[in-house]
């Protein structure tokens, strides 16, 4: 049967009792047939044929549809075999560098030149491999404390450990154990002191760069780390003003990284939100308080258990 180009569904019947059909009706009409009969059979031939088409047509969408979902799916898995081949082969590849490179260390040429003067900056791979992705990391691996940890774990830590790890896009590759774990002593950013704070932002900047993070996400960040420090809230004699905003900025970085994988997309980070911060400070006032509370129940409660009542007759007049 010839394929159909256009959709029959929208087609209307002729009207066969005009002019243009007389010779149609007239080859119709006999001794038994009158001019309305002729008609009418003629209508009748068309919807027949006309509901024919339909049924041909709607075969050819049904088609049509099921070789495109077959296309899909072929491309999908072919797509998915050139993933996984990917996959393997890098696996291979590291793989093979790793047997390569097992004992490479012992084999470095000595630079010519003496011992430096400044300890070189080395975060954890854990932190770097973060960044790398563009997500969130803590500030405390860029501090004092941070670098130390870092130092220790990678002399104790076994280079040829290997675990599965996840990507952005949703595969699994393999990442040495260094890089896929964070350290067990690690400090929230709100929990940092503000002198903490002020060390590990220009650490986490360098590293941002070392990254390849954009220049205008850097920019961004430097400039809200720039405004929190330079906050009036920074010198107030009330030290909660100062924690007050180490909250507020562990928050809104962390508001940050979410908003960036959310459909519209990140925002600027850069001005201090004053009526954020308010309400940031009121929360810490009252945690402050309610702390402060409990400890003094619980003394008051201490002091009770460990000092009983004394009854009337030890009263001394």
């Amino acid at each position: 049967m010839p394929r159909l180009l256009s959709g029959p569904n929208l087609e209307i019947c002729p009207d066969y009792a005009a002019n243009i059909y007389a010779a149609a009706r007239a080859a119709l009409i006999n001794d038994h047939t009158t001019e309305q009969q002729a008609i009418q059979m003629l209508r009748v031939v068309w919807e027949a044929g006309n509901t024919v088409a339909k049924v041909q047509w709607q075969e050819q969408l049904d088609q049509e549809r099921e070789n495109q979902e077959a296309q899909a799916q072929l491309a999908d898995e072919q797509r998915a075999q050139l993933a996984q081949a990917k996959r393997d082969e890098e696996e291979s590849a590291l793989k093979e560098e790793r047997k390569k490179n097992k004992h490479r260390d012992k084999y470095t040429a000595i630079q010519n030149s003496g011992v430096p003067n400044e300890t070189p900056v080395l975060p954890s791979p854990y932190a770097l491999r973060r960044l790398q992705q563009g997500e969130y990391v803590d500030l405390w691996y860029f501090t004092n404390n941070g670098l130390d940890d870092a130092l220790n774990t990678a002399l104790t830590a076994d280079d040829n450990a290997m675990v599965m790890s996840r990507l952005p896009d949703g595969s699994v590759t393999w990442t040495p154990a260094t890089a896929s774990r964070s350290s067990n002593t690690v400090v929230a950013d709100q929990n940092l002191t503000f002198e903490e704070f002020c060390i590990a932002c220009p650490r986490m900047i360098t590293a941002m760069e070392q990254t390849n993070w954009t220049k205008e996400r850097i920019l961004m960040m430097a400039t809200f780390w720039r405004n929190v420090q330079i906050h009036p809230f920074r010198s107030s004699r009330d030290p909660l003003a100062p924690k007050a905003l180490l909250v507020y900025q562990a928050e809104q970085r962390k508001q940050w990284h979410i908003a960036v994988k959310a459909p519209e997309g990140p925002y600027d980070l850069s001005e201090i939100n004053e009526t954020l911060l308010d309400k940031t400070r009121m929360r810490v006032y009252w945690d402050e308080r309610r702390k402060k509370d409990n400890e003094r129940d619980y003394e008051v409660c201490h002091l009770t258990i460990s000092q009983p009542f004394l009854g009337a007759h030890y009263l001394l007049f």
